[in-house]
């Protein structure tokens, strides 16, 4: 019994000696403690203020959402890893060890996605120089379509059969753009071959005629109709009409279904396509 008292009181005086040990360091350390929760509140705070304020700000200077948007996440993540380092200094911990561990883990990432890398400049070439915009259509990297999108990584375009096509922006920016909507209009190119026996000159009114009473086929620049070759089945002649980018599909579909339908009406046979021979005959 006497045994059991003493360990009682040996327990009781080792949890006061250890308390008042636990009482002491929190006393000690709770300046710092305060400190760091005051420095990651009233941090917290300003920026979010400091974001807020940007965004506003590049709205009111016009710039590319897409480029305000980026800005404004990375400026964030930067404060916010500042605040990190400032919080965990105050708090006593060495940064310098903390610096060097994410040195290292970036460096490791960044040998890991390089591709991922790659992708991210061309999205900030693209951002920046722009290439083309949101709404532009575009032929790139073996497709074609109208950009709905452009992320950090990727830009995302919608083509002609409502198919979302993700194109890398590494690839992107590093080869050629076509952009069709830079300029407003687009030159419809088609060619035609009639034969050697038909009157050139009606089958060229024809033509033109067929473009001048279109409404949506632009005067300025003019339709122009020429012979471009004389090949073995026929003369070729190409047709020129101008269109507004929204119009250039239905000008290009009904231009040839009018240049049919006319030309079968005048008498006028369009001759086959022949795709000529590349090697020389022998003598």
């Amino acid at each position: 019994m006497e045994n059991l008292e003493t360990e009682v009181i040996a327990g009781t005086d080792y949890i006061g000696k250890y308390t008042s040990q636990f009482i002491s360091i929190l006393v000690d350390y709770s300046p710092k403690l305060i400190s760091a929760l005051l420095i990651l509140f009233v941090g917290l705070y300003v920026i979010r203020f400091i974001n807020r304020m940007i965004r506003k700000l590049m709205i009111t200077r016009d710039l590319d959402p897409t480029l305000s948007k980026f800005l404004a996440d990375i400026l964030l993540w930067v404060l916010r890893v500042l605040l990190f380092v400032s919080v965990i200094d105050k708090l006593g911990i060495g940064t310098s060890s903390f610096v060097a561990i994410l040195g290292a883990a970036g460096l490791a990432v960044g040998l890991s996605l390089q591709g991922s890398l790659s992708n991210f400049a061309g999205g900030m070439l693209i951002i920046l120089f722009k290439p083309f915009r949101v709404g532009d259509t575009i032929e790139a990297q073996g497709v074609t379509g109208t950009v709905s999108e452009i992320q950090i990584f990727v830009t995302k375009l919608i083509n002609g059969n409502n198919q979302t096509i993700f194109v890398p922006n590494g690839a992107l920016s590093n080869g050629n753009i076509t952009n069709y909507s830079v300029a407003g209009t687009r030159r419809a190119d088609l060619n035609f071959t009639i034969s050697y026996d038909a009157d050139l000159k009606v089958a060229k009114e024809i033509f033109m005629n067929i473009m001048k009473n279109d409404s949506r086929v632009l005067q300025s620049p003019a339709p122009s109709v020429e012979v471009i070759a004389l090949v073995d089945n026929g003369v070729r002649i190409a047709v020129r009409p101008w269109a507004k980018n929204e119009d250039y599909g239905s000008v290009y579909a009904d231009t040839l279904e009018q240049s049919k339908l006319q030309m079968d009406k005048a008498g006028i046979d369009l001759q086959p396509f022949v795709k000529e021979s590349s090697i020389l005959p022998r003598a």
